[in-house]
């Protein structure tokens, strides 16, 4: 992994306590920073994540936020103000798959999937970047996917919220620049985590034959994409789409 130092900057990364949210709050921590790995609800899985970050441990704080309620995300903030003087990263991880095909996707499915992956980016980052302007630096990175680009069978409804998210984060972008703000995405392709792991060997087998480079990727390969864009290095790259898909 390249070398970044982070040390003295704060981050946030929602959906940081699994998959590759685990892994960004992991290299973001190794690399210096302080960490607020925010999760949805399973407490067991966020303490299990905390209980492997050894010696960078004491950096890490786990907070649990419903991220696409509104309320909730306030009141987060509002503890997060009394912690940390300021607010360096925020990554906007979390994200929920309902999948189904459209003539038999329950309403609720839509909604669910549109709530959390576009809405709660919506939410926080509104609510990061009120951080961010009072220091005139941030920078702001949406994990979204290559179904928001090229669909698949039976994720309209992830592959409309992925969609969206991009075209948020590059309305965004255009918004917080002069204010030295940057705001990008980061798309995975089919990375090996718990995500993909309900799909039937077919599928998957499937899927890995769509990928040139024929295999799945490692949730370290996202997490490098995002320190990169996270860093000062990447300080003029922003409203763009990183792809780390194998050539998906």
């Amino acid at each position: 992994m390249i070398s970044y130092n982070f040390k003295e900057q704060t981050a946030i990364v929602t959906g940081g306590t699994r998959g590759i949210g685990a892994a960004i709050s992991m290299a973001l921590l190794k690399a210096g920073a302080s960490v607020v790995a925010v999760y949805g609800g399973n407490r067991e899985a966020a303490e299990a994540f905390a209980a492997q970050a050894g010696d960078v441990a004491g950096r890490l704080e786990l907070a649990c936020c419903n991220v696409a309620d509104y309320a909730q995300a306030e009141a987060f903030f509002t503890t997060f103000d009394q912690q940390h003087e300021r607010l360096d990263i925020l990554v906007n991880c979390a994200g929920i798959r309902q999948d189904g095909v459209v003539p038999m996707l329950p309403e609720e499915s839509w909604r669910k999937v549109i709530d959390v992956n576009l809405t709660g980016t919506y939410v926080m980052s509104k609510l990061g970047v009120q951080r961010m302007l009072r220091h005139r630096y941030g920078r702001i990175i949406g994990i979204t996917s290559p179904s928001g680009r090229i669909g698949f069978e039976g994720q309209a409804n992830y592959a409309a919220s992925k969609a969206g998210q991009v075209a948020f984060i590059k309305s965004l972008s255009k918004e917080v620049a002069k204010r030295k703000i940057t705001a990008n995405c980061v798309s995975p392709g089919f990375i090996d985590t718990d995500f993909i792991a309900a799909l039937s060997p077919e599928q998957l087998a499937t899927y890995k034959a769509m990928v040139p480079l024929k295999r799945f990727g490692r949730p370290e390969e996202i997490a490098n994409a995002v320190l990169f864009l996270a860093s000062e290095e990447a300080e003029y790259i922003t409203g763009t789409v990183l792809e780390v898909s194998g050539g998906l």
